[in-house]
């Protein structure tokens, strides 16, 4: 493979398994050293166990490639900022930070306890600030860096039961975006991955049985495809883009849209309550957004 990432360094969040692996792995083969950060929980984030980063460095090591493992938790501030020293102390610098680590607590809204709503918040939301914030002093020091972040379908278009996952998952797409607004004087970009592979934590989503056919096909969107473009992102090859959502359907890429205006009314004289509802909603109605879940706008197979 080419060298795309030769002389940078990497902190990939969530590496022991799934997507982070991949990334983990195809960024070392395009020779970044890279941290494999995992606390080895489950899904739920429990049961720690530091053998899948120290599988992932083992594997990069004997390709030939430099790594570390980290097994902190992104929740942590503290852990965060020693995942982002291990890498300065161990292979002088940092130049990338992917934001892929993740947990699920799936439950119908009015069943959701705190700490299925704080649980999951506090992993990819504040996990991902967390390490953001760290590496930051050290992209504006340097001037120079990048962040790819993991947002989600759930929150870009919407999944039942996942409120949590969903709000998260959009709070990163909001992180994302001021942080390329804020760093890109200092020569720093941000920007969302939007996945869709097929991983434990895709598979531990209950479905009903006429999504079935779906999930035989989510099982061919291989993590590799993410890795892919996350290597892309995060190479000097992409310094033209910066504060964008980019989704990953096996071999499709999107570029997914950001709010903007769609239509607009107005009245010289102002609004009340009952022009609202003959004036307004009749004009606006027809541009409203469906109530749709992501299936229903991806709703094909597969390429």
């Amino acid at each position: 493979m080419g060298k795309m990432l030769e002389n940078k360094v990497a902190l990939v969040t969530g590496a022991g398994r799934g997507i982070g692996r991949e990334i983990a792995m195809m960024m070392a083969a395009y020779g970044a050293k890279v941290v494999v950060n995992d606390p080895g929980v489950s899904l739920e984030g429990k049961d720690e166990s530091d053998a899948p980063a120290r599988e992932v460095v083992r594997e990069i090591k004997s390709a030939g490639g430099e790594a570390v493992a980290d097994f902190g938790s992104v929740s942590d501030s503290e852990q965060a900022r020693a995942m982002v020293k291990t890498a300065v102390d161990t292979f002088g610098k940092i130049d990338i930070v992917v934001n892929n680590a993740g947990i699920l607590r799936d439950v119908i809204f009015h069943k959701m306890t705190d700490e299925d709503w704080d649980s999951v918040l506090k992993v990819h939301l504040y996990g991902s600030y967390n390490v953001s914030r760290a590496a930051a002093e050290h992209f504006r020091k340097q001037e120079s860096g990048t962040f790819v972040h993991m947002t989600s379908t759930s929150g870009l278009v919407g999944n039942p039961g996942q409120a949590n996952y969903s709000a998260a998952k959009m709070g990163i797409v909001g992180l994302s975006k001021s942080l390329a607004l804020d760093m890109a004087r200092f020569n720093v970009r941000s920007n969302c991955i939007s996945p869709f592979a097929w991983s434990r934590m895709v598979g531990s989503i209950p479905n009903t049985p006429d999504q079935e056919e779906r999930l035989k096909n989510l099982r061919m969107l291989t993590p590799d495809k993410i890795a892919t473009l996350a290597v892309f992102l995060a190479s000097e090859d992409a310094k033209d883009v910066n504060g964008q959502i980019l989704a990953v359907r096996g071999n499709e890429i999107f570029l997914m849209s950001q709010p903007r205006p769609l239509r607009s009314v107005h009245r010289s004289e102002g609004w009340t309550p009952e022009t609202l509802r003959d004036h307004m909603l009749p004009t606006l109605k027809p541009s409203f957004i469906p109530l749709e879940m992501s299936r229903d706008v991806f709703s094909w197979n597969p390429v």
